[in-house]
């Protein structure tokens, strides 16, 4: 079965079917398409792989700790550990019987301030969200060649549009679109690649920097959960490849500034913070203690 972007055969359709083309966007599709999710069993990797099998797609997911309760059978696997991804994919393929779709989902968050050395949590952070989602693509090129299929990378908005005392995040998802974009350069004759950016969803990704006392409460919007999926699918099941989708339209805008208008956008974020000193949001936080003194603010 080809089902990637790069088919030429003509195909007659009648009017019914070029109707249910339409209403379903444009997509193709789903049933039958085999799929592989990374970080299946979070808030993200679970809803797309629940919808994704509700349109009668084949998926497996991998995952550091599956659930009970997982909408899709989901391996272990520790995607810092190359044996271990290799492993755990060469399973995958093995019951999905090829590969048609790679979703490289899975990542983590944190604060990591830029004015500190690295420690062991900004290594975590771009051994997952980097280094993982290079793993698992590498073991999966020859399968998504030979099906001439799709890449999704999951991004974000901060690998464009950076905010304080996240360094480690932003540049692991910055630098997952430059992996992006040299793997689009290497094997795009063959396999469509398109970056995601979503901005804000409420999980658990956040858990450990609201622990710190860095909410994004007044840094960022939080958008729904159905909107990421959605524009994961369509950059999945889209009858042409995207190279890069934003979410929302709000963040297609705040994508779109930061890129051509990078001044003014560091100069929206530099007192969005500077406000959030002055109003005590950031009292407490140990991370942003350097932030505090340099504002006048309480360490």
């Amino acid at each position: 079965m080809n089902t990637g972007p790069h088919t030429t055969a003509t195909v007659r359709t009648s009017p019914g079917a070029a109707l249910a083309v339409l209403l379903r966007g444009g997509r193709r599709d789903a049933r039958g398409l085999r799929v592989l999710v990374t970080g299946a069993s979070g808030t993200f990797g679970r809803a797309l792989s629940a919808r994704l099998a509700e349109l009668g797609a084949h998926v497996v997911g991998l995952d550091l700790a599956p659930g009970p309760d997982d909408p899709v059978e989901v391996l272990a696997c520790d995607i810092t550990d190359e044996d271990a991804v290799s492993g755990a994919v060469a399973g995958a393929l093995a019951r999905l019987g090829g590969l048609d779709l790679l979703i490289n989902n899975a990542g983590i968050g944190g604060p990591a301030p830029a004015e500190l050395p690295p420690g062991p949590e900004v290594r975590r952070q771009l051994d997952i969200n980097l280094l993982g989602t290079w793993r698992v693509t590498a073991a999966c090129v020859d399968a998504l060649v030979a099906s001439r299929g799709r890449v999704v990378m999951l991004s974000s908005r901060m690998a464009v549009l950076q905010l304080p005392l996240a360094a480690a995040y932003g540049a692991s998802k910055r630098a997952l679109v430059a992996y992006a974009d040299a793997l689009r350069l290497e094997i795009g004759t063959h396999v469509g690649v398109s970056c995601v950016y979503p901005s804000a969803v409420r999980s658990p990704i956040h858990d450990s920097t609201a622990a710190a006392g860095l909410s994004l409460e007044g840094m960022s919007r939080y958008e729904p959960l159905e909107g990421v999926v959605e524009t994961v699918l369509r950059a999945g099941l889209g009858r042409r490849v995207r190279r890069d989708l934003a979410t929302t339209r709000r963040g297609a805008v705040e994508i779109f500034l930061a890129r051509h208008l990078p001044s003014l956008t560091d100069r929206i974020v530099a007192r969005t913070l500077a406000g959030r000193v002055r109003s005590g949001a950031l009292d407490g936080a140990e991370p942003a203690a350097g932030v505090l003194r340099r504002h006048g603010g309480r360490p």
